[in-house]
């Protein structure tokens, strides 16, 4: 979809931004661009819808070399994001949304339907929204107008220039997760400029590393963490690398451990028989459709039915999560486990002996040994779940 080839930018100056860059982005991939300020990845973005000229060198878009095609028609046909959105103050949030449609001739039907349908893709009602101003959003609504503003007329390409660097963090990650949701609906090829390689990782399909001028790296984001090409990347995505291999590294069947399974209308006491044959100081509660219900610990089944001792659990997470989902609400609540499902049905638990496993294997995939960065090295447990056995949750999971 799009095609660097041996592309240079040099200003009249002799400074050179970008060196005979050469890369591709397949449609429908995200890939982000990561480096220092100063390194050429907005350069490199820019040159994609001529905001910068190359000196040398082509781009092809689809095929076509862009060189060829009158820059105002480019345009309207790639969405940008800027860091500080660029909304139109004396617009309202749909009049901002409909900005490219308009430009192309929509009629005003066509394109306020539009404009709507964006805007709660987005996560925004436009009968609250649509007739406010930009001076009445916070930062991170008008970062999602911003988006919708782009997507307006459903453009191919999507240029994003560190779009949520302007937001607090809690904010921002809320918003990379929301972009990751919308990207999954509408693929569009994305070339997304950051300089965080914690938002690098989390977002791209490939990452681009940017050295002075020129790609060090250019591949997925595990194997940039596991296998960094040069001593610039390994500095680059740092010596605990290993640890942000959770962020990539999904949760699979093959990782979990399977506890006891009860009943919720099953006698307390055969549970607790169950428990006391096995050994286990807890089974994970179903309902009748094998949907989860909860846990229930060895101590408390005293009489009735399962359900009547079921300790309900807050929260899960899903075959292919990251492992850094299941690890944090593992340490934010010193539990010693988290329910895994799939879809909506139990598939086991994730302890910290068994992400850490799961993680090890990762990095052998990816033909890493055991000491790199420290991906090798145990992953710290949550408190009494060192000795590698099921424990009660100390709390539960969210």
């Amino acid at each position: 979809m799009i095609r660097f080839e041996n592309v240079t930018k040099r200003y009249p100056d002799g400074t050179t931004a970008v060196d005979d860059l050469s890369f591709e982005v397949r449609e429908g991939e995200l890939v982000t661009l990561v480096g220092p300020s100063g390194c050429g990845k907005t350069t490199t973005m820019k040159m994609v819808n001529r905001l910068i000229e190359p000196t040398a060198g082509r781009i092809l878009l689809n095929g076509e070399d862009i060189a060829r095609t009158d820059p105002v028609r480019l345009r309207r046909g790639i969405g940008y994001v800027i860091q500080n959105v660029g909304l139109f103050p004396h617009k309202t949030v749909l009049e901002n949304t409909e900005t490219v449609p308009h430009l192309l001739g929509w009629t005003r039907a066509k394109r306020r339907a539009r404009a709507a349908e964006l805007l709660e893709l987005v996560g925004l009602d436009p009968s609250v929204h649509g007739a406010r101003y930009p001076e009445q959003l916070s930062g991170g609504q008008r970062q999602r107008v911003g988006v919708a503003r782009a997507l307006a007329a459903d453009p191919p390409v999507l240029l994003m220039d560190e779009p949520f660097g302007a937001v607090d963090p809690v904010v921002r990650e809320r918003l990379q997760s929301e972009f990751l949701r919308l990207q999954e609906q509408v693929r569009k090829t994305v070339l997304f400029v950051t300089h965080d390689i914690e938002e690098a990782v989390r977002l791209g399909d490939r990452m681009a590393v940017f050295g002075p001028g020129r790609i060090e790296q250019y591949d997925t984001p595990a194997t940039v963490l596991g296998s960094p090409a040069t001593p610039y990347v390994a500095d680059f995505v740092g010596s605990d690398r290993g640890l942000k291999r959770l962020s990539v590294t999904p949760v699979e069947t093959t990782d979990l451990e399977h506890p006891p399974v009860v009943r919720a209308g099953s006698p307390a006491a055969e549970a607790a028989a169950l428990l006391a044959k096995q050994g286990d100081p807890y089974a994970v509660v179903l309902d009748d459709d094998g949907g989860l219900r909860g846990y229930v610990a060895a101590g408390t089944l005293t009489s009735g039915t399962v359900a009547d001792h079921t300790r309900r659990l807050e929260a899960w997470v899903p075959v292919g999560s990251p492992l850094k989902r299941a690890f944090s609400a593992m340490l934010q609540h010193d539990a010693g486990w988290i329910a895994v499902v799939d879809g909506d049905r139990f598939a086991g638990v994730l302890t910290p002996a068994t992400l850490h496993a799961a993680l090890r294997r990762s990095v052998n995939e990816d033909g890493e040994d055991g000491d790199a960065a420290g991906a090798g090295q145990p992953v710290a447990a949550p408190a009494g779940a060192g000795d590698n056995r099921r424990t009660e949750p100390d709390a539960e999971a969210s």
